[in-house]
């Protein structure tokens, strides 16, 4: 067959002729494009905290908070090599600061929270007005709000950061910046414990009165262990675990109920000694730390044996399991905050077998 005359042939000729414009054939790809279900990169991961607490050690001993502007190691998913993220739309890290230290003042357009490993008595300061931070404490800060962060304790504090950074990025939207004086610390506004105290007890500042301090719709920024663990444990005395994911809470907003910020989302879970979950998939992407126990998770039946503090990344659509040895407490969050809004998310609970 004359080559001018083959469709194929034709097809490629066509293609070389538009590339030059920047115009490509839906028809070549839109099988990776339009997947009947997630194909995410992202790759199950485990990271052991005790290995990562000692790495984070020796950078304090090697650079200063105010050096590094924020002395935080990645945890980047080995499915997004270079990217800075743990999934597809989230970041996550290990902080550090040291007794004495401030990390200096800043905002930006990404939302974060903090989730505290270790450590007692330091601070995250928002707009002026600081959280002291205990172990297992969630502290946000939502996105262009002020933040400075100090250790006036005699230990070193460590915290979980989880942030929207990939998020941010897709959509090009990123802006920071630092306090016009070159300050390391915001200024006070309020003494700690005053958002909580306004907010915190299903309250909020009357008539749009001189006490509404915060934005309207995100005022609570702190929600300390002790509520959230003795909420769980009430849960835990007074039902049966969900079979899909244990005795579980979500943390929320006040102002409206839904999830702690526009594009994350969290919660926490307790699963008694010998349970064990049946499978459950998300598009929802997320970090899971262990709080409180031991056990077992699989992801799509690959097993990660999991320890006090140490830190899972599930991929969007995985079926997980978990399985408690002893009485387990377990932190997460993900994306499932911007999906709802989207109308992206769905789950399947799945059956043994």
């Amino acid at each position: 067959m004359d080559g001018t005359n083959d469709p194929k042939a034709l097809l490629q000729g066509l293609y070389a002729e538009m590339a030059p414009q920047h115009l490509f054939p839906l028809w070549e790809v839109l099988h990776a494009l339009v997947t009947p279900v997630p194909a995410s990169p992202v790759r199950p991961h485990l990271w052991h905290y005790d290995t990562a607490r000692s790495h984070l050690l020796r950078a304090g001993d090697l650079i200063t908070a105010e050096q590094a502007e924020r002395r935080v190691l990645i945890l980047e998913n080995p499915g997004l090599p270079g990217t800075s993220s743990v999934t597809t739309s989230l970041y996550a890290g290990l902080q550090l600061i040291l007794p004495g230290e401030v990390a200096p003042c800043h905002r930006h357009t990404q939302c974060a929270l903090r989730f505290v490993m270790e450590g007692d008595g330091a601070f995250t300061a928002l707009d002026g007005e600081k959280a002291v931070m205990r172990p297992f404490d969630l502290v946000l800060t939502p996105n262009w709000q002020w933040h400075d962060h100090g250790n006036a304790s005699a230990a070193p504090m460590i915290w979980l950061d989880g942030l929207d950074i990939p998020t941010v990025r897709h959509f090009a939207a990123s802006f920071a910046e630092r306090l016009p004086d070159g300050a390391l610390a915001h200024a006070e506004t309020a003494p700690p414990g005053d958002t909580a105290a306004r907010y915190g007890r299903n309250l909020r500042p009357f008539g749009g009165s001189l006490g509404a301090r915060r934005p309207a719709g995100l005022p609570l920024f702190h929600y300390p262990y002790a509520e959230w663990r003795d909420s769980l444990a009430a849960m835990a005395r007074n039902g049966d675990p969900d079979p899909h994911l244990g005795h579980a809470l979500e943390f929320v907003n006040p102002a409206d109920g839904g999830p702690v910020m526009p594009t994350i989302a969290a919660h926490v879970r307790l699963l008694p000694a010998g349970f064990a979950t049946l499978p459950r998939r998300a598009t929802d992407a997320m970090v899971l730390v262990v709080v409180e126990g031991a056990g077992l998770a699989r992801i799509n039946g690959h097993p990660f044996p999991l320890g006090p503090r140490d830190l899972l990344v599930v991929p969007s659509w995985a079926a997980l399991e978990v399985s408690a040895t002893s009485e387990m407490v377990v932190f997460g969050y993900s994306d499932a905050a911007a999906q709802q809004k989207l109308g992206l998310w769905r789950e399947q609970r799945m059956q043994p077998g």
